[in-house]
Parts: C-alpha cells; structure tokens; sequence
C-alpha cells in the first residue's frame, strides 16, 4: 500500500542532515519535502530528502501556513513555534520571500490582512536551535541585541540570530575559512543586520576596528582551545555583565576521556577567565557528545544587604 501524500503540516523535527525537500527513496513524496525548497525535517510520507535543489513551490512545500498553522512565541523572546500537524521551531523572516540555505518558510496570515512570513530553524543543522529545544533557560539573544558569532561558517544559524535581534540588532560574524566565508558574505548582502569578518577568531586584534562593544559571544569554533579564544574575544569585545553562549565538542578537545569530563574542564577553564556558567544542556538527540554551556562575563558582584 502506498503511504499518502500529506499535504501539509511536515514540519516537524524527524529527518537526518540532509537539506533537500526532493522527493527521496522511499515511497510517496513525504510530507515534509513535497517539491518545495526542502529542509532536513522529514515528513512522514516515506521520502528521505536527498539533494540539495533549489524547490519550485512557494513557502518551501511541506508546511503550508494560513489557516493550518498557528505560530505562537517561544518563551525565548524573538523565537516562535509553528503548531500544525507536527510542531517546529521559527524565526521571523526579516528577508521576505528569501530562503538562505533552502530551508521551509510558512507564511501566516494576520487578522488584519498582513502576511508573516517565519523561516523554519532546524536543530539538526543549528546547535543553537538544539539548545533551545534541549531546554536552555536563556539564550540572551533577543531582539535588538548586539552579538559577536565566533565560527559562522555559512551563515546558517546567523541568519536566524539575523532574525532574532532584527532591524535594530547587529551580528558580527567570524569565520576563517574563505570558502565558507563567500556563502556568508552572500548571505549578508541581503541582511543588512549581519557584518561578516572573514578572519581568525584567535587573533580579535585583526578585527577589532569593524567590531563594537556586544551584549552576547556566541561560540562556535569546535577547536581544542575554543575556551581560550572565547576568552580573548570577551576581553576586546563582550561588556561587562554581558553574556556567552558556548557549544563544546568534546571530541574536538579530548577524544580519550568521557564527554562529561570534557565539558567539566571546559566549564573550569571558563570560571578562571571571569565567565560565570549559569547552565548547560546537551544538544541530543540533535548533536553527539556536544553541550551548550550559558553564563554572564564579569558579573558585578551583589552587594550585601
């Protein structure tokens, strides 16, 4: 018997990495893919997804806004949550109509006539988006915020962080590889709230005059001394009473011991550079042997009553 086709409503979190909506191997066409510009969240019609081709459908197939889904905001100030026939976590598209890695966009009709248009963030491709869904109490990413994104890469998660702190926010994005470092420069002629630097977060002298003061570092370089090149960074740049948002691969650090001694070391290290852990989540099922560790730098000390 042939699964069925599903019209709408795939936007929940089943599939692997890859990001294409094709219509896969298995049979029928999958709820989540359908022929839209496709992401990694499967649906349940049997398609796995594969390439990476740009879609023909608008709003990326799969889920179908209007009527069908309701977008609620997340308790993360800036994130919201598309509820329909699967759930999945957004951003609000400050690029309407634009897609930046052919991810699914669901586009919702106001009481007023207004259309919204939200971009679906998928945890599998964004360690950010699978800490939010691991349960983090606080992100400190919120609109109009100013932050410094070590290791962007090609800008995936950036652009939801471009979503998050919107018109009045900025993202400075370092990343060292030129290759990767050409998608995100694409990606930021159309956000005009992302300022790509294309240089070694282990040298912040190199960048120092493009950067501001910040309100949050988010860190994401996966190198074994990551927590020494957040620090460096915090002290040119991250204000005091400000925040850090790190993700540790262990293996990148110590492949011999156990992740959770990794992430212990980690977090010791952090408290001799004047960082505060206030939390940290595991990024399974989402991410293997990762954290997400969440804190304040140079906290002012409280006074005593």
């Amino acid at each position: 018997m042939r699964p069925p086709r599903g019209r709408g409503g795939g936007g929940g979190f089943r599939g692997g990495r890859g990001d294409g909506g094709g219509r896969g191997r298995g049979g029928g066409r999958g709820g989540g893919g359908g022929r839209g510009g496709g992401s990694a969240m499967r649906g349940r019609g049997g398609g796995r997804g594969g390439g990476r081709g740009g879609g023909r459908g608008r709003g990326g197939g799969g889920m179908k806004g209007g009527s069908k889904v309701v977008v609620e905001p997340h308790r993360h100030e800036g994130v919201f949550i598309a509820k329909g026939k699967e759930d999945a976590l957004v951003t609000k598209n400050l690029v309407a109509g634009e897609a930046v890695y052919n991810e699914k966009r669901i586009s919702v009709q106001n009481e007023d006539g207004t259309k919204v248009e939200y971009r679906i963030w998928n945890p599998f491709r964004s360690k950010l988006a699978a800490a939010v869904l691991g349960g983090v109490d606080n992100i400190w990413i919120k609109p109009g915020a100013r932050v410094l994104y070590l290791g962007a890469a090609s800008g995936t998660t950036v652009s939801h962080v471009s979503d998050i702190v919107g018109p009045n926010g900025v993202v400075y994005a370092v990343e060292f590889s030129h290759r990767s470092g050409r998608d995100l420069v694409n990606m930021a002629k159309k956000r005009t709230n992302v300022i790509p630097i294309i240089e070694d977060a282990r040298h912040p002298a190199k960048y120092r005059m493009l950067v501001g003061m910040v309100d949050v570092i988010f860190s994401d370089v996966a190198q074994p001394d990551q927590a020494r090149i957040l620090a460096l960074n915090a002290s040119y740049f991250l204000k005091a009473g400000g925040h850090f948002v790190i993700s540790i691969k262990a293996n990148c650090i110590d492949s011999t011991v156990p992740a959770e001694a990794v992430f212990q070391s980690e977090v010791k290290k952090l408290q001799q550079d004047q960082f505060k852990p206030f939390e940290q989540v595991t990024l399974e099922p989402f991410e293997r042997d990762h954290a997400c560790v969440v804190g304040g730098y140079r906290m002012p000390k409280k006074q005593k009553a």
